[in-house]
């Protein structure tokens, strides 16, 4: 059936290229800025196992899931939900499954745009040599003053969102595969560069201690919370994402295979950024729990203190923008080709509205930095203190709207959808698809249930009251 349908924005022109394509989707920011200092903040090696655990029982099911949704729609995010909730008899009001991806996937850009913009700027930075010798107080304080300056960091976040309006609007073949064709392969060159390099100018077996070796004694249910969203935060699932990139898959291609490569390549990814990083981290006497400032501050300070650091730290950087930018056009693209669909605009201009509304949004961001009252205002959910704006956002994205969206995702693909229409679009072996009829239909949102259930303290309560 998913030949029957002809997605109106074009098709991958091979399986190289969509995986390509996905897997820029899925690496970025979450990998290398994000990854290392959660993983830092919440006991090392045992976060990691957690995290490989969700990424193989829930998140390749939920991306081969989201995948399947795309192709058989051929549509925005909403549009192939409703299209296959039609198809199934079901209610139309699933579609709202694929809506809230999109509406994930927008927040998170909004917020993203501005941590690129940090990246640029942080290139020409240390290719300077700003960093060179420089005491660790005073590479603090030039971060500091840098994000609390508003309009660095609108003009920032406005270049990587010019460039990403200027890719996507260019179409499916000469702009996204064009672009991460070039880009991909350049950014597993650099990281595998940044790896070995890390690892001879760094303290290496403590950094791998730190990351294999797991020690559960530093792991809380928030961290298994944490873990769970970033699976999904990583791979891009739940944020509309694969389902618009499983929109232009050709149908003669394999969406388990191609799945589990796009999760292994992203998994890899962040595994070797850790690597990257966590040896100077460790090799300076410096803190892997440092938090958001891990890349911008602590490694600025090893960069300037080692051999060629100046060169190694530019590439970094330059790694964290191509990472930042090939999963900026993917969050980009459902927002855009829902214009498209919906309301008729031409995709150049379709970019350039939600570029631009992107970029207002991201102010809430900017300021939160900034020290605007109203931005840094303490916010709360359910009783947990939160923080600023930017804190509230990524909250909500990656620990409620993704993981909830993708266990919509499941009940809706496990069991509305047809077990003939899922056979057909999978097309893999008996023991491979009941394999993933298992985890989509039982271990998926039974695991995000229980996660969701004690972030509103459900299971606080149920062990206060056993306990008593």
């Amino acid at each position: 059936m998913s030949g029957t349908r002809q997605s109106v924005h074009g098709f991958w022109s091979s399986r190289l290229a969509f995986i390509l394509a996905a897997t820029g989707a899925a690496v970025g920011l979450g990998n290398i800025w994000k990854f290392p200092y959660i993983m830092g903040q919440n006991g090392g090696g045992a976060f990691v196992l957690v995290y490989l655990f969700c990424i193989l029982l829930i998140g390749i099911p939920v991306m081969m899931s989201e995948v399947l949704i795309g192709r058989r729609g051929r549509q925005s995010p909403g549009h192939s939900v409703k299209t296959l909730a039609l198809e199934a008899n079901a209610s139309t009001r699933w579609q709202l499954a694929g809506w809230s991806g999109l509406a994930a996937s927008y927040l998170i850009l909004s917020f993203y745009a501005v941590i690129a913009g940090w990246a640029l700027y942080y290139v020409f930075k240390t290719a300077s040599g700003t960093f060179v010798d420089m005491p660790a107080a005073e590479v603090g304080a030039q971060f500091s003053s840098f994000i609390a300056n508003p309009i660095a960091l609108m003009s920032w976040s406005a270049v990587i969102l010019f460039f990403t309006v200027y890719v996507v609007g260019k179409g499916v073949h000469k702009g996204l595969e064009k672009t991460v064709n070039y880009l991909m392969p350049s950014l597993f060159v650099l990281l595998l560069v940044m790896a070995i390099y890390s690892g001879l100018n760094g303290a290496f077996s403590e950094a791998f201690d730190f990351m294999f070796k797991p020690d559960f004694s530093k792991l809380t249910m928030n961290g298994v919370l944490l873990a769970l969203g970033h699976a999904f935060f990583s791979l891009s699932l739940a944020s509309g994402a694969m389902i618009i990139y499983g929109a232009y898959l050709p149908s003669n291609v394999s969406i388990a295979k191609t799945s589990m490569l796009i999760a292994l390549c992203d998994t890899a990814v962040a595994l070797l950024a850790g690597l990257a990083i966590f040896p100077l981290v460790f090799g300076y006497g410096l803190q892997p729990g440092e938090g958001p400032g891990l890349i911008f501050v602590t490694l600025p300070i090893a960069f300037g203190s080692m051999p060629f650091g100046t060169l190694f730290g530019t590439l970094f950087f330059v790694m964290l923008v191509f990472a930042a930018f090939t999963s900026a056009i993917a969050m980009i693209e459902s927002t855009v080709a829902w214009l498209v669909e919906t309301r008729g605009v031409k995709r150049r201009n379709a970019t350039i509205y939600t570029g631009l509304s992107l970029w207002l949004l991201g102010l809430l961001t900017v300021y939160s930095f900034a020290g605007a009252s109203w931005a840094t205002f303490e916010w709360t959910f359910l009783g947990k203190p939160i923080g600023s704006f930017f804190e509230l956002k990524d909250y909500l994205t990656s620990a409620i709207m993704l993981p909830i969206g993708g266990l919509f995702i499941a009940i809706f693909v496990g069991w509305v959808m047809s077990e003939k229409v899922t056979t057909e679009e999978l097309a893999t072996s008996k023991r491979a698809y009941a394999i993933w009829r298992l985890a989509i239909r039982w271990i998926t949102p039974v695991a995000v249930i229980v996660v969701f259930l004690n972030l509103i303290g459900v299971l606080d309560l149920f062990s206060a009251i056993v306990g008593e």
